[in-house]
């Protein structure tokens, strides 16, 4: 049966799988490391006060998710080009 809409339109980007899978080596591979990195910049620093180094670890714990917002957008929805299985 055809879609009542036409064919949907090729989005640019990554698809749905990709970005699940991208998701996953980013948060089990590259948040480790980019942890690693941090604690070792900020060790490197004379120690500052504790309001100082909670502010730098919280900067850096938002920091690190900026460039990847494209990559975890959607990915804990249902796959949007999945069809549906008749079970309502």
């Amino acid at each position: 049966m055809a879609d009542p809409q036409g064919p949907r339109p090729r989005r640019k980007g990554l698809s749905y799988k990709a970005r699940r899978r991208w998701s996953l080596v980013i948060l089990l591979i590259g948040l480790p490391a980019y942890i690693v990195v941090a604690v070792s910049v900020v060790n490197m620093l004379d120690r500052p006060s504790f309001l100082v180094e909670l502010l730098i670890y919280v900067g850096l714990g938002v920091l690190w998710a900026l460039p990847f917002r494209f990559v975890f957008r959607g990915v804990g929805q249902p796959d949007p080009d999945a069809k549906g299985d008749g079970r309502g």
